[in-house]
């Protein structure tokens, strides 16, 4: 069977929509916690820089493989290792988004705020299995129509949660009947996740905590080029972050669209835009080998970031505004396809949870902490030079690319990793800063995180804590990309 048709058999494959199903589960409270949660607060006049704030509350994206090793060690009485954790974690999700729909911006921010909180940390925790799930269920074949499959279920949740939750908010139901709406749409997930299998050659159970937590860590840290894997990671999806943490704020207060012009572009341009980004991705995936998918595709998302900037700088209008959705949407499906399919590519099926929840936790970085950056940069120097700036964030991340070409082009064809042979002794000491800094910052936004829900008083401490975190962590990645390189330039010297 050639490549073709093998990946069009895939799509064709009663799994398939399952996949589709429980991608469109892992996708849809994305959106109620960032950006239909952004337009639900700009109409209700809350200010800008605490709307920047409130991208913090997808901490549990960057975060979940803390819990990870959790998930992989201990299985539900019901279902198995990874439906029984999928269950339980979308009935969570329909509980704490009934819960949001009864709250107001206006008057009840701080609660709105923790049931936020809470609705990410049961998205992460699903995401956590679905990503073990899918890397346990699909061959090397089939990762790239799989991933493909998969993220278009995840993009149109985005849409459903995104687009149309925007125009049934302001046109029909309202936005606490829209929640309510959408967290009866997650029974999807749940009945995908009954009728689905376990798969075949899922591993066994670690024996204790401590094999489930350090095994995976041991195992990817001593792989060749591993900090700047991490590098990668975090920087690919970087500019797309920029471009998207603000957007719906832009488009209705900065260009003047209504909630529901906004958010009918995005369910009819942007749908259709997805669906054939992400489709023509994972069949172009079976032609091109995966450093080129990445390298072609992440130029398209930097490009596609022009459009906001061109809405930046030229009169209102729908069809600018439906252009730069489309494109965004169509770049956005095809590099998201190959960056899955990536980490996918990366996990060892060993240890598919925890390694899949590290890297998948590290690409949520930029979504994540971008929000109140993003918010600082627009005061200061306004839109059309943020939009700019997020198509110039987009290259370091491909200039990373294309010193991993060698690894990533080893590991897709021999299905194995090629391990490290120099200066153990340093990058030993450097992950040991790495596990101080994360462990820091997990405490600073702790503290600050009780302070702000009035759960304690705050405490100058908290600040000290996460920032100094922060810098650690960053240094150890600093270290450890300069150490795979000298390491690369050594085992150049040798051949």
């Amino acid at each position: 069977m050639s490549h073709q048709s093998l990946s069009l058999a895939t799509l064709a494959q009663p799994r398939s929509l399952m996949l589709l199903c429980l991608g469109f589960a892992s996708g849809l409270p994305l959106a109620l916690t960032s950006g239909t949660l952004q337009a639900w607060m700009t109409v209700a006049n809350v200010d800008l820089k605490t709307i920047g704030f409130f991208s913090l509350v997808g901490q549990a994206y960057v975060f979940k493989f803390l819990w990870a090793p959790v998930m992989d060690r201990y299985t539900p009485p019901l279902l198995g290792r990874r439906r029984g954790w999928l269950v339980i974690t979308q009935l969570l999700l329909i509980v704490g988004l009934v819960i949001m729909g009864t709250r107001d911006p206006s008057a009840d921010l701080v609660w709105l705020a923790a049931l936020a909180v809470w609705v990410a940390f049961c998205s992460a925790s699903q995401d956590i299995v679905f990503d073990a799930y899918k890397t346990d269920l699909l061959s090397a074949q089939e990762r790239g129509t799989g991933a493909a499959v998969s993220v278009l279920g995840y993009r149109i949740a985005m849409l459903v949660s995104g687009g149309l939750a925007l125009w049934l908010a302001d046109r029909l139901l309202g936005w606490q009947a829209t929640y309510w709406l959408m967290a009866g749409l997650m029974l999807i997930g749940v009945l995908a996740a009954i009728i689905a299998p376990e798969p075949e050659n899922a591993v066994p159970v670690p024996r204790n905590l401590e094999q489930a937590i350090i095994a995976p860590l041991r195992d990817f840290f001593g792989r060749d080029n591993a900090w700047l894997i991490l590098m990668l990671i975090i920087l690919y999806k970087l500019g797309d972050a920029f471009a998207l943490s603000l957007s719906t704020t832009f488009l209705i207060r900065e260009v003047g669209f209504a909630a529901g012009e906004v958010g009918v572009v995005n369910k009819t341009l942007g749908l259709l835009a997805t669906i054939i980004g992400t489709l023509l991705g994972g069949l172009l995936m079976v032609r091109m080998s995966l450093f080129r998918a990445l390298m072609v595709f992440g130029l398209l998302q930097a490009a596609s970031n022009a459009g906001y900037w061109v809405l930046a700088i030229t009169d209102k209008n729908i069809v600018t505004m439906g252009t730069a959705i489309f494109m965004e949407n169509l770049c956005g499906g095809m590099g998201t396809a190959a960056f899955v399919a990536l980490l996918m590519t990366l996990c060892n099926k060993s240890f598919s949870a925890t390694q899949f929840a590290l890297l998948s936790a590290l690409a949520a970085i930029g979504r994540v902490y971008v929000g109140p950056v993003a918010g600082w940069f627009v005061e200061l120097h306004g839109w059309a030079w943020f939009y700019l700036f997020s198509v110039i964030a987009a290259l370091p991340g491909l200039v990373v690319l294309q010193l991993c070409k060698r690894t990533l082009s080893y590991t897709q064809q021999t299905d194995s990793f090629l391990r490290r042979g120099h200066f153990s002794a340093a990058y030993r000491w450097n992950l040991r800063l790495l596990l101080l800094g994360a462990a820091m910052f997990v405490a600073g936004i702790i503290l600050v995180i009780l302070a702000a829900l009035d759960w304690m008083a705050p405490l100058p401490v908290a600040s000290f804590f996460w920032e100094s975190g922060a810098v650690l962590m960053s240094l150890s990645i600093l270290i450890g990309c300069g150490c795979d390189y000298l390491s690369m330039a050594r085992s150049r010297r040798m051949l």
